[in-house]
């Protein structure tokens, strides 16, 4: 059965910066995440992209706390084969480099972020991904049978990953995740994805992507990932809005939304299985 007509929906439930005063529906706790995960799954989500905070509901990279949502989606919901992909960056601070990837070398997801390069974050504050630690970090996901995520901020760090794809630090096939109308990075315009569509292409041919968009490109990235044959990310890691105005009610919300965009559109939404072929997980 082709899957050209198939698109892969992405649900990020948490990330590192929504709180309860933004959102009160914000996931947050491990047993808040995992029944958010499985929500999400059987509304058509095929991957869940995962963050943890601490106590306080800041973000967190707690190994302890990815531990008890995979073991709470596991223990209650056998039944749920969405692929699991870890943050490689979940929080403002990083007290080792060792945090970053102790979860994943542990619980082995299928998939984890690799944020290629590093950039100003929020006009606030530096987002650091120095390369020996990108050649490290891949190396462990290789290592581990990990796939990369590569998120994209600008198109330099899709020719970031050439580069570490030609050296071996990456393997081919890959697949980016474009990360779009973020703050300090490419604007969330339909000129714009269509610009880091085309450099992947050309320095990264055979390469599979999905997109997101903050803000008010929210919906310009939904229809033009759909448009142009790319995955979609949705989720209250993003936007906390479901629009203008209304805050949303749930990521069931979101991902029931991307899976009314892609049906109208004439294309289905890939299952697990669907999206671990697409990918190369298998």
């Amino acid at each position: 059965m082709s899957l050209n007509n198939k698109t892969i929906i992405t649900v990020a439930t948490t990330g590192a910066w929504p709180k309860k005063e933004n959102n009160p529906n914000v996931p947050m706790t491990p047993e808040e995440i995992a029944e958010d995960i499985y929500a999400c799954w059987k509304a058509g989500a095929a991957i869940a992209h995962m963050h943890m905070r601490d106590d306080q509901g800041n973000g967190a990279m707690d190994k302890n706390k990815f531990r008890r949502t995979v073991e709470l989606l596991r223990d209650n919901h056998s039944d749920c084969d969405i692929i699991l992909n870890m943050t490689t960056s979940g929080a403002a601070s990083f007290p080792n480099e060792e945090c970053r990837y102790e979860h994943i070398v542990e619980l082995r997801p299928e998939m984890a972020s690799y944020d290629c390069g590093s950039m100003n974050w929020m006009h606030s504050g530096l987002f650091l991904n120095p390369p020996a630690f990108l050649e490290k970090l891949g190396g462990i996901m290789q290592e581990n049978h990990i796939k990369p995520e590569i998120e994209a901020f600008d198109p330099g760090m899709i020719a970031n990953a050439a580069y570490y794809l030609k050296k071996g630090v990456l393997k081919a096939p890959l697949h980016f995740q474009f990360c779009m109308g973020c703050a300090n990075g490419i604007p969330g315009t339909m000129k714009n994805l269509i610009f880091m569509k085309e450099t992947m292409e050309s320095l990264c041919p055979g390469s599979t992507w999905s997109c997101f968009g903050v803000g008010a490109s929210a919906m310009t990235m939904l229809y033009g990932a759909v448009a142009l044959g790319g995955g979609i990310r949705v989720g209250m890691e993003d936007n906390v809005m479901y629009a203008k105005g209304v805050l949303a009610e749930s990521n069931v919300q979101f991902v029931q939304r991307a899976v009314r965009v892609i049906e109208e559109f004439g294309k289905q939404a890939a299952t697990p299985d669907e999206a671990r072929e697409i990918l190369s997980l298998k």
